[in-house]
């Protein structure tokens, strides 16, 4: 194993970290728009590390600037779905709920805004 694998597998194992932190922020997040913000973000990241732990690893500059070429028309593709899926949440009177029940709670009770501010979210 030589400097540019290690390299490689660091970048990857690092782009399916924010793959998993996104996807968790989506399950875990209270409102539609907490939940684009967390994914887009962190799989545009994750998707970002994965591209450029790939790179060494092309055979040809060819193939280099196909990855990265997908890379960007996935961002592109990510920015807009978000804006559309926002837009339609925003036309349809969905407002961010601020006491929607706090699942991540022990029970899964409903806590207080107080509760919320005295001992985080």
């Amino acid at each position: 194993m030589n400097i540019i694998d290690l390299f490689s597998m660091t970048m990857i194992a690092a782009g399916v970290f924010f793959f998993f932190t996104g996807t968790l922020g989506m399950v875990r997040f209270p409102d539609i728009f907490s939940r684009l913000h967390a994914l887009t973000k962190a799989d545009n990241l994750g998707l970002g590390l994965i591209a450029i732990g790939l790179l060494p690893q092309m055979e040809s500059w060819v193939g280099a600037a196909q990855l990265l070429l997908i890379w960007v028309i996935a961002i592109k593709a990510g920015a807009v779905s978000s804006y559309l899926i926002a837009n339609y949440a925003l036309t349809t009177a969905s407002e961010p709920d601020h006491n929607a029940p706090d699942h991540s709670a022990p029970n899964h009770k409903e806590r207080t805004a107080a509760e919320r501010l005295n001992h985080g979210p």
